[in-house]
């Protein structure tokens, strides 16, 4: 089990944001489309990644923060995986490092993002798939 497997063979969309947009900018990204990450890009690299935590964080430091640019406020450099990574090592890292969303890249460039949330259904999906293959083999036999 690969995070290509949760991606599928196409490229995800991802809602990213560019480095220099104020962080106001990316608090919008977050609401419209409700996610709790966002990748900040320097063109196509990925430089960082902007999560609620990290807004959380400026504001309670500066409640008149929103004008900063993302730059100053996302966590760099970005914790990246490939579509190769298995599931459970991008398990085992985003536990490790204490993070949620892990942008995938390829080739330099970023091709989908996962959750922690993507991750474990992903597995208790894969185990209920097993466990019910188990029973039937079992019935049958």
């Amino acid at each position: 089990m690969t995070i290509a497997a949760i991606l599928g063979k196409d490229p995800v969309p991802v809602v990213t944001i560019r480095r220099d947009a104020t962080v106001a900018r990316a608090v919008d990204l977050l609401v419209q489309h409700r996610i709790g990450a966002v990748p900040v890009m320097d063109g196509d690299t990925v430089a960082g990644i902007l999560s609620e935590r990290d807004v959380v964080r400026l504001l309670a430091r500066d409640r008149e923060a929103l004008d900063e640019p993302v730059d100053s406020v996302m966590t760099a450099p970005a914790i990246t995986v490939g579509r190769a990574e298995p599931v459970i090592g991008a398990l085992s890292l985003m536990t490790r490092r204490r993070i949620r969303h892990l942008p995938v890249v390829e080739d330099g460039r970023l091709v989908g993002l996962v959750s922690i949330g993507d991750l474990v259904k992903y597995r208790i999906d894969r185990i209920e798939a097993e466990a019910a293959a188990m029973r039937d083999y079992i019935q049958s036999a």
